[in-house]
């Protein structure tokens, strides 16, 4: 029943700050976290702590490599 608790707050908690918090990639890594961490052993809520670590990294990184590709193809050209 405390495992139970627990997940239903930390799934509140993620839904009512999703707004305030910037953390891309955060609540889609939790979800998938959660749920692989359920499956693997009943560590739900191990899993979506490491699942928002990991899905915010991905999402940091991706949006990098965005910018990274947007300058190379805007650069000047050298004559």
């Amino acid at each position: 029943m405390r495992k139970q608790l627990a997940t239903l707050l930390v799934c509140i908690a993620m839904v009512t700050l999703s707004g305030v918090v910037q953390a891309k990639g955060c609540l889609k890594g939790a979800a998938v976290g959660a749920v692989a961490g359920h499956v693997a052993g009943h560590h739900a809520v191990a899993g979506a702590a490491v699942g928002c670590v990991v899905g915010h990294h991905h999402a940091k990184v991706k949006e990098r490599e965005a910018r990274e590709q947007a300058a190379a193809g805007h650069a000047p050209a050298t004559p």
